[in-house]
């Protein structure tokens, strides 16, 4: 049955969990690890506002694009692999194009945030899917 909160319950639930999930990932491996290539031409501390932006109109689209159409179909492994091809795609042009056009980036940390990107997206893509049916 749907009900006419669920895109935006969706929304929430999706955004928690990858925000939640990322923060971690964020703080134990990813900072170490472009700290160790990048050194001070790493921002510290980093700028929230387009992280934000970055967060907000990320998860907004993957719920357009994925999430939302696995919900209505009842077909949340759809969501996981979409959301993951959907993370390929969006991590993968950051890291390749930072590879491509900037000395310092490394291939650990293409090799790493593109696997991390894939892995987060189609798993908050698919948690969510999975949660919003339990609860309505």
């Amino acid at each position: 049955m749907r009900y006419p909160m669920q895109p935006v319950l969706l929304y929430v639930i999706t955004a928690v969990i990858f925000l939640g999930i990322d923060a971690v990932m964020l703080n134990k491996v990813m900072k170490p690890l472009f700290e160790n290539h990048l050194g001070d031409w790493l921002q510290m501390p980093i700028r929230v506002a387009p992280a934000a932006v970055f967060y907000l109109f990320y998860v907004a689209g993957l719920v357009w694009l994925v999430s939302w159409p696995a919900l209505k179909n009842g077909t949340p492994t759809s969501a996981l692999i979409s959301g993951g091809i959907i993370g390929a795609m969006a991590y993968g042009t950051y890291e390749f194009t930072n590879y491509a056009t900037l000395k310092l980036w490394a291939p650990q940390m293409v090799a790493t945030d593109v696997i991390w990107g894939t892995v987060l997206t189609g798993f908050s893509a698919w948690i969510g899917v999975v949660i919003v049916r339990a609860i309505t």
